[in-house]
């Protein structure tokens, strides 16, 4: 590792020493799955301080208002992240997801117009992908967008689900099919749509942990201006398809913080309550230990991708791997805690953490593409078989 990332990483670690205090220092670890209505509007001024001091976006370009930062640089500030417990993140799909893909994508109108704004943390941003009959199966998208060629506006008709944060979002990028009669990835487009606006309405959606992360979000004429669309019409399979890439960049090397950060505080509570005499317990404790160290060889071998320009196809063996061992945790979670697990601290529905990781970590396996999608993934673009049979 060079000097230059040490130097980094110090520089990173100091300024959050010497931040985290004060107003902020009650933000500590809060946040994050499960709990991500914890002090929202404070981990918002927290992330607009980062902002204030250049410490989002690093890893893009200083003409777009990032540090420039190499790949090595970003992978110590995550970390670095992690470390410090800092609070979970606002504006990560904004400056993840979309603010990569505008910079691959976008027109230079767009990029003057969003970037910013995003660097800043003055606009959060969600994404419109999942419909009820087009979750992993994308493709199958049946939102539409008419263009209204008198007002010079896209008419949004449609609705999606699942879609995080959007109840406190400022925009959505949404794929929407454009071409009347279009099947499957053809006649796709990708927009950016305004959500505060009369024609779209959302319905937060309670799940397993009593919180309401995800949402429903139903588009009735909704509008955007006409230079909202990233690409060419029809062409948002290959725009949607890069953001997905996006997604997984070096972010998932803080996520390995604290998932051994988790680890390491199940086994201290496996010690302290005898679970850990349990020779099963104590076989399984190992065998998380082993994968969270096979967790970080795969996320090392994908930045590879990313150092390309965007994770390839073998990120998903990354993505199926962290899911299914993180929900395994959550089970192990639960048989360490033991009856106690079975019981919410206090009503009506006051969970612990351990409770909080088993109930949220069931979606790991479906979200930012199913279990089974990627082992489709895997089988047709790394291993080389035949497409699954479509009806």
């Amino acid at each position: 590792m060079s000097s230059s990332v040490e130097e980094f990483r110090t520089e990173f670690r100091s300024w959050l020493r010497a931040h985290l205090t004060g107003e902020f220092a009650g933000l500590r670890g809060r946040g994050g799955p499960g709990r991500e209505h914890e002090a929202f509007a404070e981990r918002l001024a927290w992330e607009r301080h980062m902002a204030a001091a250049g410490w989002t976006c690093v890893g893009w370009p200083k003409e777009y208002g990032g540090r420039g930062a190499t790949l090595e640089q970003q992978v110590a500030c995550h970390e670095e992240y992690a470390l410090a417990d800092a609070p979970a993140r606002v504006g990560h799909l904004g400056e993840q997801l979309l603010g990569p893909t505008l910079m691959a994508f976008g027109t230079p109108e767009q990029r003057e117009r969003y970037l910013p704004r995003i660097v800043a943390v003055e606009e959060l941003w969600c994404q419109g992908y999942s419909e009820p009959d087009a979750g992993s199966d994308l493709a199958n998208v049946r939102t539409r967008a008419e263009l209204d060629d008198a007002a010079d506006e896209w008419v949004v008709t449609g609705q999606k689900i699942w879609t995080s944060l959007a109840h406190a979002s400022d925009w959505c990028f949404v794929v929407a099919r454009t071409e009347p009669g279009s099947t499957r990835h053809h006649g796709l487009s990708y927009l950016l749509v305004p959500l505060d606006q009369p024609g779209v309405e959302i319905r937060p959606i309670t799940q397993l942990t009593g919180t309401s992360e995800f949402n429903e979000v139903f588009f009735d004429g909704a509008r955007t201006a006409a230079g909202n669309i990233v690409g060419a019409p029809g062409e948002g399979w290959q725009v949607a398809m890069a953001t997905l890439g996006f997604e997984r960049g070096v972010s998932t090397l803080g996520q390995q913080v604290g998932f051994r950060r988790e680890l390491e505080s199940l086994i201290e509570l496996a010690k302290r309550n005898g679970a850990a005499r349990d020779p099963l317990i104590r076989d399984r404790i190992a065998r998380a230990w082993t994968g969270l160290e096979i967790i970080r060889g795969n996320a090392l071998r994908m930045l590879d991708g990313v150092a390309a320009g965007a994770p390839g196809p073998e990120a998903s063996i990354g993505k199926i791997f962290w899911a299914t061992w993180h929900r395994e945790l959550g089970e192990l979670a639960m048989d360490v805690c033991g009856a106690d697990g079975m019981t919410a601290a206090g009503a009506p529905y006051d969970l612990d953490d351990w409770q909080r990781l088993f109930l949220f970590s069931r979606a790991d396996t479906i979200y930012a593409g199913s279990n089974e999608i990627q082992r489709n993934i895997i089988a047709e673009r790394v291993l080389g078989l035949p497409k699954e049979v479509r009806p």
